[in-house]
């Protein structure tokens, strides 16, 4: 009725029964292939006998292809990221901005990765902004298909530009942000840490402990999520983006700012 073959109804049914019967060697097979990847099934009886459980070379041959057990001893592990583990040891104290009771206009700067949907939903592109926390002006920003380290790179050239064309020393800013695999690379730490002295702070709870940016990038993706939806193309896309950020800076009022700019705040500071 189903279409099967008798000889594998009665193969399958052998190895059911087969498994059923060993089912006590299972755990120590798995445990020895965890621990022992290189072992075969020779060398796998000789682990079982040292345990105390004797059983013929052959039965354990078979085991191995009935459970996958070579598929299970191929997978590789990725090691773990030495920073990462430094990170978690260290607790609280990755976080350098919860500690500051004031902070001044660009002492420090928020980060995150976010996703924007374009082509009425059916594409996505990657941005990362980099918001001034006192000033709230968008320093830096850059638009990418993943995002990646080139991707990060780019928003934090055009910071350094920003910032040093408004006359803001980029050596002993604090860039906050979370522990995301490109934050914690080699090529993001030493251009922004090593090369630009900058001081990386961490946080310690993914999006929970990166509120300012999250917040930023949920009224940003808010405000314009209709006319991001409707670009056809990401050329278009990035043209909305730069268009609307310098909305943002230039134009749109803030009221944490005294309901002014960022740009026109910064600017009446100055004049005093």
């Amino acid at each position: 009725m189903v279409r099967l073959s008798k000889d594998t109804w009665y193969y399958a049914q052998k190895r059911r029964k087969y498994e059923d019967k060993y089912h006590f060697l299972r755990k120590p097979l798995f445990e020895i292939a965890r621990a022992h990847p290189e072992y075969g099934y020779r060398r796998t009886t000789a682990e079982l006998r040292a345990r105390g459980i004797h059983v013929n070379h052959k039965v354990i041959e078979k085991l191995h292809s009935y459970w996958d057990l070579s598929i299970l001893k191929n997978i590789k592990h990725p090691k773990k990221n030495p920073l990462r583990v430094l990170l978690r040891e260290a607790g609280s104290k990755i976080n350098l901005v919860q500690s500051l009771e004031r902070i001044a206009d660009f002492e420090v700067l928020y980060t995150d990765f976010t996703e924007i949907r374009y082509q009425k939903g059916r594409t996505k592109a990657h941005w990362m902004p980099i918001i001034d926390h006192c000033s709230k002006v968008i320093v830096g920003h850059a638009l990418g298909e993943s995002a990646n380290t080139e991707l990060a790179l780019e928003a934090w050239g055009k910071a350094k530009f920003i910032l040093k064309r408004i006359g803001q020393k980029v050596e002993g800013i604090i860039i906050h942000h979370d522990q995301d695999g490109v934050y914690i690379g080699y090529r993001w730490l030493y251009q922004v840490a090593v090369k630009d002295k900058v001081r990386i702070s961490y946080s310690e709870d993914g999006a929970k402990g990166n509120v300012y940016s999250e917040s930023f990038i949920g009224r940003f993706k808010s405000e314009n999520r209709l006319l991001f939806w409707e670009q056809d193309d990401f050329k278009a896309l990035e043209e909305v983006i730069n268009v609307r950020v310098k909305y943002y800076n230039r134009v749109r009022r803030h009221s944490a700012l005294g309901n002014k700019s960022p740009f026109e705040y910064l600017n009446r500071k100055n004049q005093h």
